[in-house]
C-alpha cells in the first residue's frame, strides 16, 4: 500500500479504514515517507496500523536529499513517532534523481553513515533507497558500496520502452541479491488506465509478474483498494510471452514518457529534493503549496532547508 496516495484520501477517517481493511484483505507491506503530505501520510498510517502493527512489513524513507546527516537522526525520530512504532522493518534514502545523490549520501557526515547507525542500534532493521526519475542514478548509488538491502524504482509496462529501469537496474538487482520493491504499476495517477490504453488487472499483473519483492500501489479510495485487493487475491503471473506482448502493444504510446513523467517532468519532483540542490521549484503543483506554504501537523513550522 503507497504511502502517498494514503494521505490524500478525503479525510482521516477514510485513510484509517483503508488501512484496516488492507490488513484484513492481506496487503503486508505499507509504503510511507518523512515528507508525504507533510506528515499527515505517515500519521494516518500510524493511526490505522495501532493494534495491527505486528502484522505488516512497515518502511518509510529518509528526506535529507544530501544534507547532513543530523537531519536523518531527526527526521526518524519523528517518523516513529507518527507511526506509532519503535522501530522500522525498511528504512529508505528517498528521492534519488540528480546525478550527484550518490555522491552526497555516502559523504561523511551524510545520510549513509546516519542510516548505519539507526541499524546498528535496532530502530531499523533493513536499509535501502528509492527514486524515479533515472537509472543511471540508481546505479550510480550502487557503486557507492553501501549494503543496500532493498531498493524502490517504478517497474510497469511502459517502462520497458522509456528509460528503463526494469532493463537497466533490475538485472543488477537481481545479480546482488537486493530486493526489489517495484512502484508506480499505474504509471503514478493512472492515466494510461483512465484513457484505456490499459487496464488496472494488466498493469498490477504484468508488475507483479517482474522478479520484484514486492509490488507498491497507491489506493487513496475504497473503490481502489477493492480492485486492487481482489485482483492480487486472484493473482495469476503472466507468462514471458503475456508481458512481451503488453510491452509491444503500449510500445508506442510510451515512447516519448508521457505516461511516465515522473522521469522528465518537475511536476513529480519532490518540492524539498529541489530545494535543497538549489533548483526552481513549481508553485503550480499542489505538493509543491502544501509543503511551502503549510505547517506540520503539529503546527510548528515545516523544516525547509535548515541544514
Amino acid at each position: 500500500m503507497g504511502g502517498h496516495h494514503l494521505g490524500a484520501a478525503k479525510d482521516e477517517q477514510t485513510a484509517v479504514s483503508l488501512v484496516h481493511e488492507a490488513v484484513d484483505g492481506g496487503v503486508t507491506f505499507f509504503d510511507n515517507c518523512w515528507e508525504y503530505h507533510n506528515g499527515k501520510s505517515e500519521n494516518w498510517l500510524g493511526k490505522g496500523l495501532k493494534g495491527r502493527r505486528d502484522r505488516v512489513f512497515l518502511m518509510t524513507k529518509v528526506c535529507t536529499h544530501g544534507r547532513d546527516g543530523s537531519l536523518a537522526t531527526r527526521m526518524l525520530e519523528e517518523s516513529l513517532n507518527r507511526l506509532q512504532t519503535d522501530h522500522l522493518d525498511l528504512w529508505q534514502a528517498h528521492g534519488m534523481g540528480f546525478d550527484n545523490d550518490p555522491e552526497l549520501f555516502i559523504r561523511p557526515g551524510g545520510a549513509a553513515e546516519a542510516m548505519l547507525r539507526a541499524q546498528r542500534e535496532g530502530k531499523v532493521r533493513f536499509l535501502g533507497f528509492s527514486g524515479h526519475k533515472n537509472p543511471s542514478v540508481h546505479l550510480g548509488m550502487l557503486a557507492t558500496g553501501f549494503p543496500f538491502d532493498a531498493v524502490q524504482m517504478p517497474l510497469n509496462a511502459f517502462d520497458a520502452t522509456f528509460q528503463s529501469f526494469k532493463a537497466l537496474v533490475l538485472p543488477e538487482l537481481t545479480r546482488r541479491g537486493i530486493a526489489v520493491l517495484g512502484m508506480k504499476p499505474l504509471s503514478g495517477h493512472g492515466e494510461p488506465i483512465q484513457n484505456g490504453t490499459v487496464t488496472a488487472e494488466e498493469s498490477l499483473r504484468y508488475a507483479m509478474s517482474l522478479s520484484v519483492t514486492v509490488t507498491i500501489t497507491g489506493m487513496e479510495r475504497p473503490e481502489i483498494l477493492c480492485q486492487n485487493l481482489s485482483i492480487a487475491q486472484n493473482f495469476k503471473p503472466m507468462s514471458e510471452v503475456e508481458m512481451q506482448a503488453l510491452e509491444h502493444r503500449v510500445r508506442s504510446a510510451a515512447a516519448d514518457g508521457h505516461f511516465e513523467l515522473y522521469k522528465t517532468s518537475i511536476k513529480f519532483d519532490n518540492p524539498e529534493a529541489r530545494m535543497a540542490h538549489g533548483f526552481p521549484i513549481d508553485m503550480q503543483s499542489d505538493e509543491t503549496k502544501e509543503t511551502v506554504l503549510a505547517t506540520v501537523n503539529d503546527g510548528h513550522p515545516y523544516p525547509k532547508i535548515q541544514e
